[in-house]
């Protein structure tokens, strides 16, 4: 069963077919794929095969993406949660995106926590995680603010480790472990 999440102005859902408009609409957009894996999409079946990514992942009981959704309304303002997770390494991989209008309010801060927080107590299906690992391509500042925000820690530079948009580029790896000194 797919877990439903809930913070103080969001809710976290299942990305669903209603939603593929708003898919294409947020990586359809440069701006929110600067720093991302994927160009910008230019029709809605490019959004279809991301969303059967998300839902693959989730069958296979190797990840999980939420669509951030503010509460009172079913608008998706961006989407969260572990690209991959290892339940027998007890490690997960985060990820986040949000269209620039909901950009510098803390929805990105706000959510992720909420994903930490039901990973690091067991209560999603990869069981209870000990790590959880975020990386960010080098310069994307606001990426790096709220993964310090949430406690995780720079744990150093990649170089060349992601080839986007037609060039190498150096990757930051943050990690924040249940339990340790924040």
């Amino acid at each position: 069963m797919f877990p439903n999440l809930e913070t103080r102005r969001f809710r976290l859902t299942r990305i669903n077919s209603e939603d593929v408009t708003a898919i294409f609409q947020l990586f359809s957009d440069p701006r929110v794929v600067e720093f991302y894996d994927l160009e910008p999409f230019t029709s809605l079946s490019d959004a279809e095969s991301l969303m059967a990514v998300f839902e693959s992942r989730f069958a296979l009981r190797s990840g999980i993406r939420w669509a951030i959704r503010e509460r009172g309304t079913a608008e998706l303002v961006g989407t969260c949660g572990f690209n991959t997770w290892s339940t027998k390494m007890r490690n997960g991989t985060i990820g986040y995106d949000l269209k620039p209008a909901s950009w510098g309010s803390g929805v990105a801060t706000e959510a992720v926590s909420e994903i930490l927080r039901a990973a690091l107590s067991g209560e999603l299906p990869c069981g209870q995680l000990h790590r959880v690992q975020a990386d960010t391509i080098v310069g994307n500042k606001a990426s790096e603010r709220v993964l310090e925000k949430l406690g995780f820690k720079e744990e150093g530079i990649r170089r060349h480790a992601a080839y986007i948009h037609g060039s190498f580029r150096d990757m930051k790896c943050f990690g924040l472990v249940a339990g340790a000194a924040q």
